[in-house]
């Protein structure tokens, strides 16, 4: 397994547990918190995306 398949998996497990994570806060604790923490997936996905993509900087 290379590098970059090893970073999407651990991008994916990350936003993952997030998601788990905001669900629990939604329902156990506020609801408030869980809607904070549910908007972390999206910006995880991003950066996972943004650094995945393969390519350079740009010139």
């Amino acid at each position: 397994m290379n590098k970059v398949n090893v970073a999407k998996l651990l991008i994916l497990a990350a936003a993952g547990l997030s998601f788990l994570f905001s669900v629990y806060l939604w329902f156990a604790v506020n609801k408030e918190q869980g809607v904070f923490v549910g908007l972390w997936v999206p910006s995880i996905l991003s950066f996972g995306t943004l650094m995945t993509s393969g390519r350079g900087p740009a010139k």
